[in-house]
């Protein structure tokens, strides 16, 4: 079966997995509901967009990113307002839109019915009366039996998270519980155990994947290295270092700037990601940093704001990963009576939630695309000597029935 895809700006993760790539996008887990509501979304200059998913391939976003919950529904409303609503059913639909897409799929298992973070990791309702032993089992059993599915429903991660923000350990009980990993202590060794099985069921299920460990602790570099040590001793199994950068709570790119090369100095068999990023175009999200004289709350300086920030991860060679946070997010057309987060508005979106038209950043984003793959794209796209004839994305003429992704006179299109 062929469905034809119009102008897609991309290189396509599933003809060639290789670090040699890039690979740029975000975490689109609310974009189905924000479709379901009737978000109206328009391009900057004001065009109508039909289709989100399909107008960021366009754009040049190769990778797309999206979270799980063990059980949303046990999330309180406030939190299910905030976007908990992704449950395994849910993954799989939006996965294998993704993966049909041709774009790379990163999951991002939270272990939790609710949000998980440095500050709060709670143990899924469903799981907290079992034993050590019996956790420690059914972390590998629900990953496993949660990669499984997406696999037969053809939506087979790319990369996967094994946990999110989990500098300070996971599944730490109810919502009472607190974090009880400290070095050389009972709770540091329960969880390293809890990674180990998590990433043996990775292994096992989807051996091609890379299993990205994240942390958001830019800001502490001590407690990221520290984080990272205590992995290396343990010989957890993993492959990228998946970093949390947002500006206003984790500081300047100077900072960041130290954090990547000492990551690349001390972990060099380690790649690295920016799996989470952000920064307003309206309306300041309030935290511990203040850089709006460098990129002021407007248009521009969010564009300024992403092109800086490509520009410094693109002098690491070990970055090969950047994931804009929640960029669909969209309010505009939206009956509030039915508004996908009536909490309120989040404000580093990449669509102005006042008008729906996407912010210039967005565009901007393909930048951390390497040369050989926007060079590629633009011969693939604009090479007039193919007429008639099939090509992969990155150029070598193809049969007419080759699967995956193939162009033919400047169209993209995707055999299956």
């Amino acid at each position: 079966m062929k469905k034809l895809i119009v102008s897609l700006l991309l290189v396509s993760f599933k003809l060639t997995f290789s670090f040699a790539q890039h690979y740029v996008g975000g975490d689109i887990s609310m974009l189905p509901l924000y479709e379901e509501k009737g978000a109206k979304y328009f391009t900057n200059s004001g065009s109508a967009i039909t289709d989100v998913l399909g107008y960021f391939r366009t754009e040049g976003l190769n990778a797309m990113r999206v979270r799980l919950f063990v059980d949303p529904t046990q999330a309180t409303a406030d939190e299910q307002n905030q976007g908990v609503r992704q449950d395994l059913e849910y993954v799989k639909k939006l996965g294998k839109r993704i993966k049909d897409y041709g774009l790379s799929f990163m999951l991002d298992f939270h272990y939790s019915d609710t949000w998980a973070d440095p500050v709060k990791q709670f143990t899924p309702s469903s799981w907290q009366t079992l034993s050590e032993a019996e956790l420690q089992q059914k972390i590998y059993d629900y990953t496993k039996d949660c990669l499984q599915q997406l696999k037969d429903a053809g939506a087979e991660p790319d990369f996967i998270q094994t946990g999110n923000e989990i500098n300070y350990g996971m599944l730490w009980g109810n919502r009472s519980a607190k974090s009880n990993y400290t070095a050389g202590s009972v709770g540091q060794q329960r969880f390293m155990t809890l990674l180990k099985q998590a990433g043996k069921a990775c292994r096992e299920v989807c051996p091609n994947a890379k299993i990205v460990i994240h942390s958001e602790r830019v800001a502490k570099l001590s407690v990221l290295t520290g984080f990272l040590k205590d992995m290396k001793s343990y010989g957890v199994d993993y492959d990228i270092i998946g970093l949390s950068y947002y500006p206003y709570y984790h500081g300047t790119l100077a900072t960041l700037n130290t954090v990547l090369t000492v990551l690349e100095r001390d972990y060099a068999d380690k790649k690295i990601m920016i799996v989470e990023t952000g920064y307003c175009a309206h309306w300041a999200i309030s935290g511990d940093y203040d850089l709006t004289s460098d990129y002021p709350i407007s248009e521009a300086g969010q564009l300024k704001f992403t092109e800086d920030l490509i520009a410094k991860l693109k002098a690491h060679p070990n970055v090969i990963g950047l994931y804009w946070w929640w960029p669909e997010a969209n309010e505009y057309g939206i009956n509030w009576q039915q508004a996908v987060t009536p909490s309120g508005w989040y404000n580093a979106t990449l669509f102005d939630n006042q008008t729906g038209k996407a912010y210039k950043a967005l565009s901007s984003l393909k930048g951390f695309l390497t040369d050989e793959q926007l060079a590629a794209v633009e011969h693939a796209t604009n090479n007039t000597q193919t007429q008639g004839k099939y090509y992969a994305i990155t150029g070598q003429k193809v049969g007419k029935y080759h699967k995956g992704l193939i162009i033919k006179d400047g169209k993209k299109m995707i055999n299956r």
